[in-house]
């Protein structure tokens, strides 16, 4: 059991807009090789144990949903979450988050974003349309690259690039406000990214490159694991901050081309947390077909 379950924010998602965060564990099961979050250690509130045996366990916060019920305002901008996804593996048999959703119906907030590359968010679509008859709840569904091979090797316990665009497909059908983040960018066609993310979604899309020390000289950053797996496969360039920056130009090109909102960093997540429809949910087809 957890003491709380919101917490201020500051730093990149204060920049950005939102006013708490939400994270319903302190591990998470896809253990990506790239996540930033061991690197922050207790700043995480994460215990020795987590970052030594980063993706082989996980401990949920079991009263997660009652804790909501009693911490949510009308005026919070909640991001969920910044330090677990709340849609892991291990998500199918607890079951926590029916429960934060129906809270969040209940008491809702300003705005309520769930970040996840977990396709099994669609088994809580009739909770997500009807939160999003309360207040705005938007899904931030990342995908990282277009090419399998690469997604094997940096993040081998999510489920692959199609199944992940097929969720997003069905939650855009279903009238959830849906967004893709190509974050953090893995080696991939960019311009390809960002034609598959227009066709299937009609949120913003939101950016960011791996997060190297050259650039972010302090707080949370790439785990050496990933690092490690660029020098094997030769895509250190998808590390260097001038490739990382040539490679966000195309994207915004390809983006503004196809007139799609586009951002990176903070002013890419801030996109997110503006107010959007409320009160009216219904289904629309993916606005250029299934590709």
């Amino acid at each position: 059991e957890a003491r709380s379950i919101l917490t201020p924010v500051s730093g990149f998602l204060a920049e950005a807009g939102f006013t708490h965060s939400l994270t319903p564990a302190r591990n998470c099961t896809f253990g990506c090789s790239y996540c930033y979050v061991p690197t922050m250690r207790v700043q995480a509130g994460l215990r020795p144990d987590d970052w030594k045996h980063w993706g082989a366990q996980t401990t949920f916060k079991s009263n997660a949903a009652e804790l909501a019920q009693r911490a949510l305002r009308p005026h919070q901008v909640i991001y969920c979450s910044p330090l677990t996804d709340p849609y892991q593996l291990a998500e199918s048999d607890t079951r926590l988050m029916p429960g934060v959703l129906e809270a969040v119906a209940n008491h809702p907030p300003r705005v309520f974003v769930i970040q996840t590359r977990g396709p099994l968010i669609l088994r809580d679509i009739d909770l997500l349309r009807a939160g999003a008859k309360k207040t705005t709840i938007r899904v931030s569904f990342s995908i990282t690259t277009d090419r399998e091979d690469v997604r094997r090797i940096f993040e081998p316990h999510c489920a692959s690039i199609e199944e992940r665009w097929r969720a997003v497909e069905t939650l855009q059908a279903a009238g959830i406000e849906t967004s893709v983040a190509i974050a953090p960018i893995l080696p991939s066609d960019p311009e390809a990214l960002i034609a598959r993310a227009v066709s299937c979604s009609a949120g913003p899309i939101v950016s960011d490159p791996l997060h190297v020390r050259a650039v972010k000289r302090s707080g949370a950053t790439t785990r050496e694991a990933a690092i490690s797996v660029c020098d094997r496969h030769g895509w250190n360039a998808w590390l260097d901050p001038a490739f990382q920056r040539h490679v966000l130009t195309r994207m915004a090109d390809a983006a503004k081309t196809a007139g799609r909102e586009f951002g990176h960093g903070p002013q890419g997540f801030g996109l997110l947390t503006r107010p959007g429809r409320v009160g009216r949910v219904g289904g629309s087809a993916c606005p250029f077909g299934s590709l």
